[in-house]
């Protein structure tokens, strides 16, 4: 019987990175819209990733299942 992938999911791909050792890592949100007006040190805050909860990391995995 042969196996077949799982698709991972596009929107989940795009959203969360998994660090090199292996912790899943999301962006804050609030980034982009109306940057211009936002202060520096605002938009500081803004730079990082988190690393995602610890209570939505098995439903992220399920949606990205090659992911590390």
């Amino acid at each position: 019987m042969a196996k077949y992938k799982i698709k991972t999911h596009s929107g989940a791909k795009r959203r969360f990175y998994i660090s090199g050792r292996g912790k899943l890592l999301m962006r804050k949100c609030h980034v982009n819209h109306m940057r211009r007006k936002k202060r520096g040190g605002t938009l500081r805050l803004f730079g990082g990733k988190l690393p995602v909860s610890p209570h939505d990391v098995k439903r992220i995995r399920r949606l990205m299942p090659y992911a590390g």
